[in-house]
C-alpha cells in the first residue's frame, strides 16, 4: 500500500538534518516525501516489511 503523505509532513522533512545538509539533496522535497511513504509503510505493515527488509535480521 503506498499513499502520498500530506504536504505539511513532506514540508516539515524536507528541512534537511545536519547530516544530510553537509551531503545536500537536489531535490529535498522529493527525498522527503520518499522517506516518509517508506516509513508509512513499516507503520501500517511492520511484519511484512520486516520480511522484505535485507537490514531485519531474521
Amino acid at each position: 500500500m503506498s499513499h502520498t503523505p500530506d504536504e505539511d509532513r513532506i514540508a516539515s522533512r524536507a528541512e534537511l538534518l545536519p547530516e544530510e545538509n553537509r551531503i545536500g539533496s537536489e531535490d529535498p522535497e522529493a527525498q522527503a516525501e520518499a522517506i516518509l511513504e517508506e516509513s508509512d509503510e513499516r507503520v501500517e505493515d511492520p511484519e511484512g516489511t520486516r520480511r522484505e527488509s535485507t537490514q531485519t535480521p531474521d
